[in-house]
Parts: structure tokens; C-alpha cells; sequence
């Protein structure tokens, strides 16, 4: 029995459109004994190293024809620059191979000014998760990344931890209550929320921008699928914060992450076919096609980022707001940061466009939350503004094995185990977001040691995830 593939699966894989994609299915169609995620990897390995091929009995027409399609050069081909610039990298002995030569990659484009590699780094599409890239005059669709505007929230209450423990129950409760998780769930009727973001501007730039309203209205206030969660969690100040005027002392903590859910999937698979279509980069570069600030479909991209991250921040405000009525609670403090982003920024002294995808704002005196996994901790920090880095941090742990990976090696046995050590309650969530699933956040943690200050630290207790294993919609 054949491995069930199609057309969508390659092309989502990085394979440009054309001949090369019936080629893939042809080779698929074939009883060459591999299982489907073994046909996965051999396709994203002959994608990656197509030289390493020319002599494999099953994959050697499709490693020529890459070869041959990465040296065709259209008539408004955009030469990459064969002397780039070094990036900086921090935790590199544990950062994988295909981020690094992805990143090596995006060094080399035309536009790029500076580049850096975050310690929870791993491959992507385009540029790597956990890269940073720094630009003149020109923004990357895929450097932003598919879920534009991702990012994490934090409410700390006036709760003690004793109370939570107390009352596990009522915040088990109120979290199913005030959250809804996964692609295409949303609200309807009298359930959806209102919230200024409907009225933006940006909704009525374009007829493409304006049809996504309704959908967007819909999600509003929900969460996406994937590694996207609400939890609540035990924030701990080892000591007085001053900035934000929080004693010493344990409290109950309410920590988010999700992003623009459907709206800005699309935004982003719908610009970044554009960028292709303007911007002809060699085959190996074509995932960084950018487009020009300085022309309209750049700053409709523009205005369609922007309004994807005003959303997700809306998203967010909703479900803590929700949350805040539904325990009685006073918030002491709030703190929120993105990712997938690009922002106008000076650097050495001139203005670029800096993406982050998958990194965290890290300024001077800039808040910003990382966290570990479901059993791991996370942590409330302060950027300390080192230019090298390009003003950032990482966004996560980052993954160690793919979601193929951990399904293939993890058992549910195990991870209930683990879960069950650390105090953890689990709602929803599959075996591709186990704990097992991603690095060692205290490693991170300290790669990027000479980059953000530690103001607390946030373990999770109870953690809500979709259940479905999807993606956005």
C-alpha cells in the first residue's frame, strides 16, 4: 500500500511549484518500503542536500532536478551576496544544522544589515525559529513567519500560592470555562466578544484584508492550536521588584501564548506568494523573497503585520480580562511580549527593519517572558540591550525533536509520568508537545545570560492545549 502523500504536503515542505512536485509524487507512488514520516524526511533531507543524492536509486531525479532548478536564473534574478556579513549566535553547540545553514542563508541576501541566532534556535521555514534579521528598507513575509503577532501575556494577582492549592478545582473550572483552543474554533452569536481591534482602519485597505473581518471576529478571544497555551501557573520573586512594585513573595499567575490565529496565516501565506512572485532569489533563498518598503505591496504587508499584532494583543486582553472577572482577582502587574514580528529599529545608527521570528524583544530595561515546557519553568526578565544580539532574546526552550519525532518516541505512559512528577495538570495537549519535546530551558537560560536579567521565575500547574493536533486554519 502506497505512503499517502499529496502535492500540499510537499509544497509545505519547501518544494517549489512545477514539474518538481510531480516528480516527489511519482517517486511516492512507487513500493519503496518507506512509512510516511520516513518518506517525510528523505524528502526534506533531498530538499536540504540535494548533492548527497545524485546516486540514490529512488531519489536521484529529484535531487537533479532541485540541483538544475536552483541554477536557473530568470531574467530579474536577484544574485545573493557571496561575502555576507557574520552573525552572532548564542548556545550554537546546541543549536541544529539546518538553522545554522538557514541562517547562513539569509545572511546572504542583498538586503540583509545584521543577523543573529537565539539559543533556542531550530529549522523553519525561511529564516530559522530564533533567528533575528535585520534589513534595510525591505520586509520578509516568511521572516515574520506564518503566525504573525504570536505571543506571550501575563497577569500576576493578588493571590498567594497557598490559595491556589486550596482551590484547584475553581481555576481548573474557570479555565475551561474562559478559554477555547484549535483551528477553526470560535465564538458565535451572543459568545463573541467586541473589541476596538474591529474597528481598525487597516481591516478596509484592501477587499483581501476586508473578507478575513469575519473570521477574525469569530476568533476573537481564542487560542490556536499547536504549542499555544493558557495556564495558570506560581510566579516567584526572589526579591523585591522595584520597576514594578511587586514584593518579594509567591503569587498565582495567569501566563498565554497564542497569535493571530486563521487571519494572519493567511496574511501571511497570501504575501508571502507575492514576495515570490516579485522577488526571484535563487532556489535555495526563495523562502526569504522580501519586498520593498518603498512600494505598495510592501507597505500593505506592512499595515496587514501591524494589524495581525494588534489582534493577537487583543486575543489576549480578552481571555485575561475574562479571567481577571471570573476569580475576583486585582492583577499586580501585567506584562506582554511578541514575536513573529518585524519592527523599524536603529541599528549602528541607521533604521532597519528587524524581524523576529521566534525572539524576543530584549532592549534595555525591556520586559519579556520566556518559558520552559509544561512541566519546565518559565521567566519574567528584563532585555539588557546587547547590540550584538540585535536587541533580543529567545521566545521559548525551543524544540529538540520534531512533533513527528516526539509522536514516534514518546509514549503516553511517559508523559503522564513526568506530568505527575512535576504537579502538572494537563487538559488537552498530544504527545508532540511532551516536555521531553524541547530543550533544556536552564541551558537557554544561560547562553543568553549576557542578554536578559531574571526578575522571577513562573512554574506551571495547570496547563490548557488543544486536544486535536492542529494547526491554524
Amino acid at each position: 500500500m502506497k505512503t499517502q502523500i499529496n502535492g500540499t504536503d510537499i509544497l509545505e515542505l519547501g518544494f517549489p511549484e512545477g514539474k518538481i512536485i510531480g516528480i516527489a509524487l511519482k517517486i511516492n507512488s512507487k513500493r519503496n518500503g518507506f512509512t510516511r514520516d520516513e518518506m517525510i524526511t528523505h524528502y526534506k533531507n533531498v530538499l536540504e542536500t540535494p548533492e548527497n543524492y545524485i546516486d540514490d536509486k529512488i531519489f536521484s531525479k529529484l535531487a537533479v532536478a532541485l540541483i538544475e532548478k536552483s541554477n536557473e536564473k530568470p531574467e530579474d534574478f536577484i544574485a545573493l551576496n557571496q561575502n555576507p556579513n557574520a552573525y552572532s549566535a548564542y548556545g550554537l553547540d546546541h543549536i541544529e544544522d539546518g538553522a545554522r545553514k538557514q541562517m547562513e542563508v539569509a545572511m546572504k541576501l542583498p538586503v540583509t544589515v545584521a543577523g543573529a541566532l537565539m539559543p533556542d534556535a531550530h529549522q523553519g521555514y525561511g529564516l530559522p525559529i530564533g533567528g533575528v534579521l535585520a534589513t534595510k528598507n525591505a520586509i520578509i513575509p516568511y521572516g515574520v513567519g506564518v503566525d504573525i503577532g504570536c505571543r506571550m501575556a501575563l497577569s500576576v494577582y493578588d493571590i498567594p500560592e497557598d490559595f491556589y492549592f486550596e482551590n484547584e478545582a475553581k481555576f481548573k473550572r474557570e479555565l475551561i470555562a474562559n478559554s477555547i483552543f484549535g483551528a477553526g474554533h470560535g465564538f458565535h452569536g451572543q459568545y463573541k466578544s467586541d473589541h476596538a481591534v474591529l474597528e481598525n482602519e487597516a481591516f478596509n485597505m484592501n477587499p483581501f484584508v476586508k473578507n478575513l473581518k469575519d473570521k477574525a471576529w469569530s476568533q476573537l478571544g481564542s487560542s490556536g492550536g499547536g504549542n499555544h497555551f493558557v495556564e495558570f501557573g506560581i510566579m516567584e520573586f526572589a526579591k523585591d521588584d522595584v520597576v514594578l512594585n511587586i514584593p518579594k513573595g509567591k503569587y498565582v499567575a495567569l501566563l498565554t501564548h497564542s497569535g493571530s490565529r486563521g487571519m494572519g496565516a493567511t496574511i501571511a501565506g497570501h504575501y508571502t506568494k507575492i514576495a515570490k512572485e516579485e522577488c526571484k532569489l535563487p532556489e535555495v533563498a526563495r523562502n526569504l523573497a522580501y519586498l520593498d518598503m518603498n512600494s505598495q505591496l510592501g507597505q500593505e504587508y506592512w499595515m496587514a503585520m501591524n494589524l495581525a499584532g494588534d489582534y493577537a494583543s487583543a486575543c489576549h486582553e480578552i481571555i485575561h480580562n475574562k479571567m481577571e472577572r471570573a476569580l475576583g482577582a486585582t492583577i499586580l502587574a501585567k506584562v506582554e511580549n511578541h514575536h513573529n514580528f518585524a519592527w523599524k529599529e536603529t541599528w549602528n545608527g541607521e533604521e532597519v527593519i528587524v524581524h523576529r521570528k521566534g525572539a524576543t524583544p530584549a532592549g534595555k530595561g525591556v520586559m519579556g517572558i520566556i518559558p520552559g515546557s509544561m512541566t519546565a519553568p518559565g521567566f519574567l526578565v528584563r532585555g539588557k540591550g546587547q547590540e550584538n544580539a540585535i536587541n533580543s532574546a529567545s521566545h521559548g526552550a525551543g524544540r529538540q525533536m520534531s512533533r513527528t519525532q516526539a509522536i514516534k518516541n514518546i509514549t503516553q505512559t511517559e508523559m503522564k509520568s513526568i506530568l505527575r512528577d512535576h504537579g502538572v495538570t494537563l487538559i488537552g495537549a498530544g504527545l508532540d508537545e511532551a516536555p521531553m519535546a524541547y530543550k533544556d530551558i536552564n541551558q537557554v537560560m544561560e547562553a543568553q545570560k549576557d542578554l536578559v536579567d531574571v526578575v522571577a521565575k513562573f512554574t506551571p500547574k495547570l496547563v490548557r492545549m488543544a486536544d486535536d493536533g492542529s494547526r491554524e486554519d
